[in-house]
């Protein structure tokens, strides 16, 4: 009687994995479908903006029909799926891979300009987009990965209808940096660490140089060179701060200004 239970039990098993196995099957109505048709409901999906869709989509085309044209474009396509579907990692990792893979496609610079974008929103929460946020206090990581991804795209494709865009986003990522760098020294300051704060105000005078953070950067190196007990360095720099900027520290415009370059992507 034992032996007839635990025959049945696996029998049943058995029966429960093939009847799951046999509708998994049934569900997957794009079995039979062509490259071009996989392409083209992609492609539908995406203007639909049901992202999710799109993506699985693509992916299918690529793993069922690796070469030809539609597998490429796939490639390319699915990095955007991936951008609109706020996947910053899985579109710089697709736009990578285009990019090995396809060194001289005609549509490389978009490549480049999607990788670039990708990392410009990369770590914005979506509570983030609904509040103020000065962009300067953000790990700097992702915005000097970004400003790279432009500079190149600026240096190869001087011709790209992209080029515009990306020059007018790598001065504010620039301006951004120079923030970021006043924020860290103001912060050695506040720790009274004078002569860490002077370096890195002296930094942002010298590799940012034309960024609004300058005149800010020159007030903190003569305030340092007073704690400093360097009168004669900072007689100078207040002179040269002078000269510069007659009306004083301009005011720091930073906040929010990356959402109005985030509503320039939808």
């Amino acid at each position: 009687m034992r032996f007839s239970i635990f025959k049945f039990i696996f029998l049943l098993q058995l029966l429960l994995i093939t009847g799951c196995a046999s509708l998994t099957e049934e569900k997957d109505e794009t079995k039979d479908w062509t490259a071009k048709k996989l392409y083209e409901k992609a492609k539908d999906a995406l203007n639909d903006r049901t992202y999710e869709s799109a993506i699985d989509l693509y992916e299918k085309l690529e793993a069922r029909y690796p070469f030809g044209r539609y597998a490429q474009q796939a490639q390319l396509d699915v990095a955007y799926a991936y951008y609109k579907f706020d996947e910053p990692d899985a579109t710089i990792a697709a736009t990578e891979r285009f990019i090995r893979l396809h060194p001289r496609h005609p549509n490389i610079d978009y490549a480049y300009y999607l990788k670039g974008l990708a990392n410009f929103n990369r770590g914005i929460t979506s509570l983030m987009r609904y509040t103020p946020m000065d962009a300067s206090q953000r790990d700097p990581g992702s915005t000097k990965d970004s400003f790279k991804d432009f500079a190149i795209l600026l240096r190869k494709f001087p011709k790209s209808k992209y080029f515009d865009d990306a020059k007018q986003r790598m001065v504010y990522l620039r301006n951004t940096l120079a923030y970021h760098e006043m924020n860290v020294a103001n912060y050695y300051m506040g720790r009274k660490a004078y002569l860490a704060a002077l370096n890195r105000a002296k930094f942002v005078v010298e590799k940012y140089d034309k960024t609004p953070a300058v005149p800010e950067a020159l007030q903190l190196m003569k305030l340092a060179y007073d704690k400093l007990k360097m009168p004669i360095l900072a007689k100078d720099t207040q002179r040269v701060f002078a000269l510069n900027f007659p009306n004083g520290v301009p005011k720091k415009d930073l906040k929010n200004t990356i959402w109005e370059y985030m509503e320039l992507d939808k």
